[in-house]
Order: structure tokens, then sequence, then C-alpha cells
């Protein structure tokens, strides 16, 4: 045990069991991992009925990003974020756009340096940025570097955003409530049978999610759905998504529509066509949605944010980079609509 405490960091939100198995309660896999084995993120270890962080200490990713590329578009706008990673992911999708660092653990290694807490939040000082992004991997499987980081952040008046898939467990959710003030969450498609087959993963746990942080907390949503062709991208769907993020969520909650590009193991179709995401923005206005941006294809009308109630242009953006914002005090200076969203 003690040299356990020496080498390892210890999880959060875990319980044990009889026989030294332990429950981690982190995701909504809810692994039950015997002694000398790994959940399926492979970065949770039982060791002699405690469950250790293989990758605390193994940061893969660190440097400054616009706020604009997490997509987070409502959150602290033309602003800078301090983005971070660990290896590894409770998904594995054929069509990552990170899966050299998100996928490493299942291929058996965990490589990356470490940084203290403080040393993280001294280099987003020092890159004048206003938060921190836990993102490019998935964030639940590092929590517990995202856990002290965060909380340091804080002090420093620095806000904390996740990227995230979504597959948190309520008690995830409640962990997180004191310090993260914004998430972006992929609705990767809306059948069961694309995130079994593409994710190796569910989809109902990531609806549930949704709803909870909507409707039991303050911090603020963005969700990104991916555009593949032929796997996600027929009118059903798209409305299916739309519908659901009005309705569960809330019309004020921003929906980015992204091109696909060819990735990974799904290097065999064609990037999203145009005309399909632009199909996606109208059906998302058709929803009801006030804010809905197609991805992925720089300099189009749909990467700027207007009134909902006006028309007004009130965020003008090109790619990453936010031209101009005439929002005040978090209104349309014309109307005098409320712009839903943190910082603005």
């Amino acid at each position: 045990m003690e040299q356990h405490q020496e080498q390892y960091k210890r999880a959060v939100l875990w319980q044990g069991e009889t026989g030294g198995a332990v429950q981690c309660r982190l995701c909504a896999w809810r692994c039950r991992i015997p002694v000398g084995q790994t959940g399926r993120c492979r970065v949770r270890k039982n060791i002699n009925g405690v469950l250790v962080s293989l990758n605390y200490d193994k940061l893969c990713a660190a440097n400054p990003d616009p706020i604009e590329k997490k997509p987070l578009f409502h959150f602290q706008p033309g602003s800078k974020s301090f983005s971070i990673a660990a290896p590894g992911c409770n998904f594995q999708c054929v069509f990552c756009q990170n899966w050299q660092i998100s996928q490493m653990p299942q291929l058996g290694t965990i490589e990356g340096s470490y940084y203290s807490p403080k040393a993280i939040v001294d280099a987003a000082v020092r890159s004048h940025c206003s938060s921190i992004a836990y993102t490019y991997t998935e964030p639940t499987v590092f929590m517990e570097l995202c856990a002290e980081t965060a909380q340091l952040a804080k002090q420093m008046g620095l806000a904390n955003v996740f990227v995230s898939n979504g597959f948190l467990s309520p008690e995830a959710i409640e962990f997180v409530r004191p310090w993260l003030d914004g998430i972006n969450i992929d609705l990767k498609a809306f059948t069961e049978e694309f995130y079994r087959d593409l994710c190796k993963a569910r989809l109902e746990p990531v609806k549930e999610t949704i709803r909870t942080i909507a409707r039991q907390t303050d911090i603020w949503m963005e969700i990104t759905t991916l555009v593949i062709p032929g796997k996600n991208d027929s009118e059903e769907e798209l409305r299916a998504i739309a519908e659901f993020i009005a309705r569960e969520a809330s019309i004020d909650v921003p929906w980015h529509v992204s091109r696909f590009y060819p990735q990974y193991r799904m290097e065999d179709r064609a990037a999203t066509p145009q005309k399909t995401l632009e199909r996606a923005y109208d059906i998302g206005r058709q929803a009801g949605l006030r804010y809905v941006y197609i991805g992925n294809i720089p300099g189009i009308r749909a990467e700027s944010t207007y009134c909902y109630s006006c028309g007004v242009l009130l965020i003008d953006r090109e790619g990453f980079t936010v031209k101009s914002n005439i929002i005040e005090d978090g209104t349309c200076p014309q109307c005098g609509a409320v712009i839903a969203g943190f910082g603005l």
C-alpha cells in the first residue's frame, strides 16, 4: 500500500467491493474492476483493492487555444483557453480526430510528462488565458488532474471548461459542479447503433448527461455533432438531435454542426458536403434553436452570432478569430434581447 501511494494518484469516485474488487463510479460504464485489472478506459487500475489513476502525471498536450476552437462560442468570446490533455478515453470512436493520444492506452502505452496543477495554472496565467480547457482526449478519465487544477484555477480567477463525450456518471456531474463553468458535449448521433458500432459506447447516458446539466446545474453547455456522410447525416436524424436539444435542454443551447474529414479508421468516405451542413443549420433553426453554427468550414456566415430577436450581427467570426463583438452586458444593443452565455 505504501508503495502504491508513492507511485500512483489515488482515484476519485469509486468504492471497494468484497474480494478486493472495486467499482469505478466516474462514468456511465461503472466498471467493476478486479485486483490487478483496469477499466475500459485503461487508465484506472485496481492495485491491491485501491483504484488509482495511471495518467495523472502523464500530460500529453498543453497550449493556449482560442476558446472558439473548443468550440465554445458563447463563453468568454475572443479569449484564450489553456488547453491540456492526458492520454485515454472511455470511447473508441473509429473517426477520432485525436486518436494518437485518446487511444494510446488501448494500444498498451500511457506516455506524457508530469506537470503539477500549479505549474499548469501558472502557464495559463503567463499565456494571458481566461480559462483552462480539459480537452483533446476525454477529461472524465483524467478527472484527478482536472479537479486539482480547476480548483486552483478558480482561486486565480480563471474559468474551467470540459470538451467531453458526455458519458459522465451522475456522481461525476455532481463532483464537477463546484468548479466547472462550461462544457461542450459531443452528441455524436441519435441512434444506439451508431454509438455501439462506431464508438463502442451507448447513447442514452449522453442524453441523460445533457438533460442533467441543462436542468440541474449552472454549467454553460454547448453541443457539437460531427456530421458524417452516410452515418448520421439524414434529415430525420439531424431533426431528432435538434428537437432533443430544444426540448430536453434549451433553445438557448448552441448547436455546432461540424464538417467531417477522413480520420483514423474512417478514411473510406469523403468530407461532409457543405450543403449537408447548411441543411443541418436550417433544421436546427426550424426546431427553434436560437444559435446554430457550422464548423470546420471557415468564412461562412454561420460562424457568426446573430440576435435571435432582431437579427443584428453581434459577434463577427472568421475561423477561430473574433473580429468584433457588440454584445453589451449580455444583451443585444439594438433590441435589448438577452443573449445566453458565460462572460459575454
